[in-house]
């Protein structure tokens, strides 16, 4: 028996009378009830308690073990890194092998061809290459702002007035020299010499167009009309002019000495546009003449199948 049960007994035999007696009975039953709403309530309240710590608990695991998970993870992922990394050192490795392997060969080739000092003329080859493609993208730049230039003054003054807008004056040329006439089939030799070299291997690369040789001064014509789209310098042959023909074709004079006509120019058939020269990397007065048959820098081609499809007959050893 508990000592609140023996309180309570004493109480009641405290009581004065019945009346006394069962109203100390009521007060003990209330107070008996109230402790045991009391005590569920504790009972609750420390259910609760661990039921919170139980949680806590499995949290701070949860976290552990993710923060393990994120660790190997990183652990993989830097392993990873570490195997591409040597790979793709040894493929640099590789590839600097490679082209050394490539570059005595092409050395030892243009030995065997009779370059006297291989080393040299392959590095004039690779500042040719170097150069060509520098003259490539300052092409299509000047293409590009001349297109947008003509799209604007069209734009701003209407058909006749974007024509009368992009008309260009011609550079004055010697004034004794008149247009050549057009053979038979409408096309007219770019000039006049002996050729120096054909389209065909040359020093271990491609010569991609005709080189010939004229005295400085020698007049070179348009073969068939079209549109001048770049004249003056140029890396590699110092000046030269580029037309665009009505077929899309670019045909290239290289090398020359002047030249008399400006970009956005149309020209005809046998007109003079420049003279032949020794400029750039040249070793002596000559023409280098070259077709783009799909556009600047595009489909280069053997020229001579070109000119005789307009009836032009240059003869010579080149075919």
């Amino acid at each position: 028996m508990r000592a609140g049960d023996l309180g309570g007994i004493s109480a009641l035999l405290a009581a004065e009378g019945p009346s006394q007696m069962l109203q100390q009975a009521v007060t003990l039953e209330y107070l008996a009830a109230d402790r045991v709403s009391l005590l569920e309530d504790l009972e609750t309240a420390q259910l609760r308690q661990a039921n919170a710590t139980s949680l806590a608990d499995a949290a701070v695991e949860d976290s552990a073990e993710a923060q393990a998970a994120a660790t190997a993870a990183a652990d993989t992922a830097t392993a990873e890194l570490a195997l591409a990394q040597s790979a793709l050192d040894g493929l640099t490795t590789q590839q600097a092998d490679l082209q050394q392997q490539l570059q005595n060969a092409q050395i030892r080739l243009l030995e065997l061809q009779g370059q006297r000092d291989g080393y040299a003329a392959w590095q004039a080859q690779q500042q040719a290459a170097q150069q060509e493609e520098a003259d490539r993208a300052e092409a299509a730049a000047q293409v590009l702002a001349q297109t947008a230039a003509q799209a604007r003054a069209g734009n701003g003054q209407g058909a006749e007035g974007g024509a009368a807008a992009t008309a260009v004056p011609p550079r004055p040329g010697p004034a004794t020299t008149a247009p050549r006439p057009p053979s038979a089939g409408g096309g007219v030799a770019p000039t006049s010499g002996r050729f120096t070299s054909c389209y065909e291997m040359r020093w271990g690369q491609m010569h991609n167009g005709l080189d010939i040789a004229a005295p400085i001064g020698t007049p070179i014509y348009a073969p068939v009309a079209g549109r001048v789209v770049r004249a003056g310098p140029a890396t590699g042959f110092g000046l030269a002019v580029y037309i665009q023909h009505d077929d899309g074709t670019v045909t290239v004079y290289g090398h020359i000495n002047d030249f008399f006509v400006t970009t956005g120019q149309r020209v005809s058939a046998g007109q003079l546009i420049a003279e032949v020269g020794n400029r750039g990397q040249s070793t002596g007065p000559h023409l280098h003449f070259e077709v783009h048959s799909q556009g600047m820098y595009q489909g280069r081609t053997n020229p001579m199948p070109w000119l005789r499809a307009r009836g032009i007959e240059m003869g010579g050893p080149c075919t």
